[in-house]
């Protein structure tokens, strides 16, 4: 089922440079493909990891999600699939010297995604015990969860900030000219 697929995405890729408009696709079901999206950032097909990069790439790049699920979608076929976590990983950070310049993210799969006030941030638990992580909006209700070694650089960058008369402090991150809560001390 993948290298059909793949040859499908590949003429896709063609006509739509960039990301295909998936969200002004709509066809029908046509049912489950046993493809996983690991909490890990690893995709998953028929119990084998995908390890050809441009798959992953070009399959990522046709997700699209609709409530709790999740889907690969062409104009003609749309195959529900499973996601552990997120499907998306921020593997990278890089910030410039401005404040009102953006922190940028680069995901497992090499999108670059801005944290501004585009780009839903928020802190949800994951883990056991559940902490809280940051995600990041990469596109269209797409999330990426922020990765250990993205995380522990967001801290160095991150300001503290005391409330309620010293009791509490929080964690804050500047990016775009805007301020963003990145955990409690």
């Amino acid at each position: 089922m993948a290298e059909p697929l793949f040859r499908q995405l590949q003429a896709l890729q063609e006509q739509f440079p960039g990301l295909p408009p998936v969200h002004r696709w709509h066809p029908d079901l046509c049912g489950d493909m046993d493809l996983q999206i690991r909490a890990d950032g690893r995709w998953i097909h028929e119990g084998e990891e995908i390890r050809r990069e441009p798959l992953v790439r070009l399959f990522a790049s046709i997700l699209k999600r609709e409530g709790d699920d999740y889907f690969l979608v062409t104009p003609a076929e749309k195959w529900r699939i499973q996601v552990e976590d997120a499907p998306f990983i921020a593997t990278q950070v890089a910030r410039s010297d401005s404040e009102r310049a953006p922190i940028l993210f680069t995901t497992n799969t090499g999108e670059v995604v801005p944290l501004d006030g585009e780009h839903a941030w928020q802190l949800r638990p994951y883990g056991q015990p559940p902490q809280p992580v940051p995600y990041i909006a990469v596109r269209d209700q797409l999330f990426a969860r922020v990765s250990r070694d993205a995380y522990y650089q967001l801290i160095d960058w991150a300001v503290e900030q005391s409330h309620g008369g010293g009791q509490t402090s929080q964690l804050w991150l500047a990016s775009a000219g805007k301020s963003f809560l990145l955990g409690n001390c």
